[in-house]
Parts: C-alpha cells; structure tokens; sequence
C-alpha cells in the first residue's frame, strides 16, 4: 500500500504559455519505498477568501461578490476557482513536479474577478488532490487510488497571478459583450468618428449635466 503526500513549493507564473497560466511547484514524497511509475492526479483549486483581511480600496470591487462590507461575516465563504490534471512523472522517495494552472482575464468569472479586486497581499489557495498512483507490483503494475483527504494550502502572492497577466494583458484587457451590444458600440463609433474603443467608452463614461454624452 502506497503512502502518497503532496505539497506545493510555490506558484509561478508559466513564461512559455500561449494563454495567462501558472505552474504549482510541486513536491511529491512516497514514504514506503514503492517504486512510483507515475501519477495521474486532478486537482480542485479553491480560493478562501476569508483566511485574509481586505482595505478600503479593495472593497469596491468586492461588493458584486461578497456584499456590502458589513455583511461579510456571512457571506464570504470558500469557493472553486479551478479544476486542473496532469500526469506527473515516475519516482523512488520523492520528487518535484508541475501541475498546470490556466487562468482567465475574463471578468465574468468569479475568480477573476475576485483577483482583479485586490491590490496586493496573498491568495488563500487549498489545493485539493486525487487520481491515481500507478506503482511497481510483482506480476506488473499496482494502481491505487490517491488518497481523499490529501489537501495542501499554500498562499500565492497577487503579484504572481498580476505578472501573469500582464504578459499577455500588457497595461490592457478585455471584455465579453453580446453582439448586439458590440453592434451598437461600433454604430456609435462611426456615427461620432471616433478612432478606437478606448476613445469610444471613454466617450460614453463621460458624464455632462448628468447624462452620458
């Protein structure tokens, strides 16, 4: 019987990616001499927002999420921000592996958008681990389960996910608008001669006697 533990060392962001990510460094120990062949481990990744305390100036961005700020004390609680997997390589006593996290600039998720609220400090990462361990047996190949309860908590500091971003995101972003919308945003352009979408919503943000211009 295997006796699997999972620890992660540190979270960086992946400098080779195509799309914003990170990698958990991963430290994996096996502490009954079993030869390991590999692993095939999902993950649940989740953030706990109330390990932390958050300023005036994150506040704002928190309301859509959490409420007015006297309300907190019920209505922050633990939620997902990821799922990830992979197949991490063959062992004896331990080992350090990567795990793969893809992130999203994407306002709409919850994650994002509870990252994008904060100025700085850490994120309360639980790392939740299962799979399968594939060990050496003596008519070939053992395969036992990762254990259930085999969790990490690691805190991953915002400037980490902030560089992430910003590798592909440089000083910009984006937003996911319905057609219709993108439709009228374009019409509006034209009609005022407008030269981008920044000059267009900075048109529209501006307020004159009360009303949008």
């Amino acid at each position: 019987m295997t006796h699997l533990t999972i620890a992660v060392d540190r979270v960086v962001p992946d400098a080779y990616a195509a799309a914003p990510a990170l990698v958990a460094k991963l430290r994996l120990a096996e502490s009954t001499g079993a030869a390991v062949r590999a692993v095939a481990v999902r993950c649940q990744v989740r953030i706990e927002p109330q390990r932390r305390s958050y300023t005036a100036d994150e506040e704002p961005g928190l309301i859509d999420l959490f409420g007015a700020r006297e309300r907190w004390s019920t209505t922050i609680h633990p939620f997902l921000w990821m799922h990830t997997s992979s197949v991490l390589p063959g062992f004896r006593g331990s080992c350090e592996a990567d795990l793969p996290m893809p992130c999203t600039y994407d306002f709409e998720v919850v994650g994002s958008k509870y990252l994008h609220a904060l100025a700085g400090g850490a994120v309360p990462l639980l790392f939740l681990f299962s799979g399968t361990v594939f060990t050496d047996g003596g008519n070939g190949f053992q395969v036992a389960p990762v254990p259930w309860d085999l969790e990490f908590r690691y805190s991953m500091p915002v400037a980490v996910w902030r560089e992430s971003i910003d590798r592909h995101f440089p000083g910009a972003g984006w937003l996911r608008l319905d057609h219709e919308v993108i439709r009228r945003l374009s019409d509006y352009r034209s009609a005022h001669g407008l030269t981008s979408w920044d000059e267009t919503l900075t048109r529209l943000l501006t307020v004159d006697a009360g009303a949008p211009r």
